[in-house]
This record gives structure tokens, C-alpha cells and sequence, in this order.
């Protein structure tokens, strides 16, 4: 049996629980959100698909990013 590396005691927030559940959270959400979102607009082409992915992601990141956070956050003070 190996010797243990070491062990981690995360006081505060937990960052590694906030990114992979923004990360779970983003794609489960984002993506019907980019979908239903692009039948409205007009792609003509690649890019411009891509593009406006970026652009709804990155809104839908920060819109699930933030309350995420918060919520560890007032997690992180009360367990304490």
C-alpha cells in the first residue's frame, strides 16, 4: 500500500464543489437554452453559429456561476 500524499481540509468554500457543479449545471442547462435560443436567430453560417453559442453560454455560465458560489458560500458559514 502506498504511502498517503496527503489530505486536504478546505476551510471557507469548497471551489472544487462550485466549479464541477457549475460545470454539471452549465451544460444541463445551456444547452437547451443555446438550442431553443438559436431557433430565433438567423445562422447563416459556422461561425456565426459558434459565436452565438459562446455568447449564450457565457451569459447562462455566469447566471448559474454566481448563485452557485453563493450558495456554498452561505453553506461554507453556517457548517462552520
Amino acid at each position: 500500500m502506498p504511502k498517503r500524499v496527503g489530505t486536504t481540509d478546505p476551510e471557507g468554500v469548497d471551489y472544487g464543489w462550485v466549479m464541477q457543479t457549475t460545470f454539471v449545471l452549465t451544460i444541463v442547462v445551456g444547452a437547451p437554452a443555446v438550442a431553443l435560443l438559436s431557433l430565433l436567430v438567423e445562422l447563416g453560417s459556422w461561425s456565426a453559429r459558434a459565436n452565438f453559442a459562446i455568447r449564450v453560454g457565457a451569459v447562462v455560465w455566469l447566471c448559474i456561476g454566481i448563485p452557485v458560489y453563493a450558495y456554498a458560500r452561505s453553506h461554507s458559514e453556517t457548517s462552520t
